[in-house]
């Protein structure tokens, strides 16, 4: 049996130890500047690539990196581990019950924000192959259809890390946004393996294109319905019988690999198997927070760097810059992303202001469209030059997603959160010690002096309650519904000494509860109000100090002196 030389291992060693601790110190100084991590992730690659490292150092870089031999199969292989597992991670954040929960909107955004850029991209794609970069000998089908995918996927999870980072991902906006995002994401890889399979020949065993698609398919219904079912049984077994976290860690992995290995077989990239594994995995209640957690950290602290990195070790960007190129697949990319969400937005009576956020929302291709252009290159049917495009793209989509919503979503109020709170609507120690309980007594006093239906109100709250929980973190929770007949927005401020379980992502007990109730007519309101509490309540003293509070007056003070956020 072959095995590595001890020169072999000391490469190998040597070269992953530099290329992981790069993507992590580039990774988190993006994030400083709050910018996804793969984009200096991706950074550290081009650094110690043939772009920099390989112009200033060759000899340095061949040796690190090489090209051929022992070496380059390690590296490779440890990337399609990565790119396997991070599939994985993206899967588990497909909660497919969010879709249904949303209704319509989700849908219409989700389906208008993959279909009308596949359109758009296939167009372009098939009237100026030449000009958009397709190989001489590539299929012309087949390379409209890949740029089409590349241009109109979505990045899942960095919508939802843009959302999480300015506290709207549980706001009605947040939940149009993520489940159109579900939606778009299972989608477009469900095509982009479909379009795998018909490049043919890709099966271990050559089975026809027509085979190969028939069985993604039924693999794809077969693992979220009956596969589905039998993980979220199956998952209290693991729990009540092995060790946390390992053998939930174990099972997922597993199941992961043997999911990629069976995609491999049938002739589609191992990868979508794991993102099915991990869609299914993902919609059980029987998964714990804490263990989606552990395993998104794993695999994004340690597998997603080295894929990333890896990419930018594949070509020369400088070399392979075409400004015209760029500037036609950005620009086709932002137009058709923005303007088809916005329209998806629309169709679902959205408001104006808040279609366009919804539009910006959609508009990151990210990681997916890295990893779709990657294996479009791999494959022969695209050139270094339009590779070097899509991830120009994929990075620019995602760096100006967070500052236009920051842009859109600064509502002109002409009250301060502050000025519409009242003392009666004041609650200094709720004695509730449930999210049903809480809102039921906090709605007390306004439907009292204001004349509403109390159980009308409270079953409004409770049923978005119920459709995503929203307590965001931190301590806070921000229950709230969109009242018709209502004249004004009424805020309702609870402090629970003991905390409450909203259901909040850092599982923290929420012990300020501000209940927001608004106009059905002015969409706008809840969005504005609820982004003001969460920037004052961003500074993690806040909780603290509301703690301990004697009065209405010591809370308007606190209030009125916090600094405030990024939307205000």
């Amino acid at each position: 049996m072959e095995t590595l030389s001890p020169h072999n291992i000391l490469v190998m060693l040597l070269s992953l130890g530099v290329l992981l601790a790069a993507a992590r110190i580039l990774g988190e100084l993006a994030q400083r500047f709050r910018q996804p991590a793969v984009l200096g992730e991706l950074l550290a690659g081009v650094l110690l690539g043939p772009t920099i490292l390989g112009s200033l150092a060759p000899e340095l870089n061949l040796f690190l990196f090489p090209l051929t031999g022992p070496n380059a199969i390690a590296l490779d292989t440890i990337a399609t581990l990565a790119i396997i597992l991070f599939l994985m991670v993206a899967g588990i954040e497909v909660d497919l019950s969010t879709i249904w929960k949303q209704g319509n909107k989700g849908f219409k955004v989700g389906l208008t924000s993959i279909f009308l850029p596949f359109a758009m991209g296939f167009a372009f794609a098939w009237f100026f192959p030449g000009f958009m970069g397709k190989q001489a000998h590539a299929s012309p089908l087949i390379f409209a259809l890949f740029l089409a995918i590349g241009i109109s996927i979505s990045a899942l999870p960095i919508i939802a890390k843009t959302l999480m980072d300015m506290d709207l991902y549980r706001s009605d906006l947040g939940m149009v946004v993520v489940s159109a995002a579900i939606f778009n994401d299972l989608v477009g890889w469900m095509i982009f393996a479909m379009i795998l399979g018909l490049i043919g020949g890709n099966s271990t065993h050559g089975m026809p294109v027509i085979i190969t698609i028939a069985m993604t398919l039924t693999f794809t219904a077969m693992m979220l319905t009956l596969g589905r079912q039998a993980i979220h049984k199956a998952l209290p077994f693991v729990q009540a019988y092995t060790k946390w976290p390992g053998g939930e860690l174990s099972f997922a992995i597993i199941l992961a690999l043997l999911g990629a290995a069976l995609c491999e077989w049938i002739g589609i990239h191992a990868m979508f198997g794991a993102f099915l594994v991990g869609a299914a995995l993902g919609d059980s209640a029987h998964l714990r927070e804490r263990t989606r957690f552990t395993i998104d950290h794993f695999v994004s602290y340690i597998f997603a760097p080295v894929f990333f990195a890896s990419i930018g070790l594949k070509v020369n960007f400088i070399l392979n810059f075409d400004f015209k190129l760029v500037f036609t697949i950005t620009g086709l990319a932002i137009i058709c992303k923005v303007s088809s969400a916005f329209f998806g937005a629309r169709w679902g009576k959205m408001p104006l202001r808040e279609a366009w956020a919804v539009g910006f929302s959609m508009v990151s291709v990210g990681a997916m469209g890295i990893i779709v252009g990657l294996l479009a290159m791999d494959a022969g049917i695209i050139e270094e030059k339009l590779f070097v495009a899509l991830v120009i793209m994929a990075m620019t989509t995602s760096m100006i997603s967070g500052p236009m919503i920051r842009i859109i979503l600064r509502y002109r109020q002409n009250l301060s959160v502050a000025d519409m709170l009242a003392s009666r609507y004041f609650i200094h120690r709720l004695e509730a010690t449930s999210p049903r309980e809480a809102i039921g007594e906090m709605l007390e006093s306004p439907c009292r002096t204001m004349g509403l239906e109390k159980n009308l109100i409270e079953a409004a709250v409770w049923e978005r309650e119920l459709s995503l929980s929203t307590g965001i973190g931190k301590g806070l929770a921000l229950p709230h519904a969109r009242i018709e007949g209502l004249k004004q927005a009424v805020i309702v401020v609870g402090i629970s000494k003991n905390g409450i379980d909203f259901d909040a992502p850092d599982d923290k007990l929420a012990h300020v509860i501000f209940l927001i109730l608004t106009p059905l007519s002015d969409a706008g309101a809840q969005l504005a109000i609820a982004s003001e509490i969460a920037g004052i309540f961003r500074n993690e003293t806040m909780l603290e100090k509301s703690l301990h509070i004697k009065n209405f007056t010591d809370f308007m003070a606190l209030l009125r002196t916090a600094p405030r956020g990024w939307s205000h």
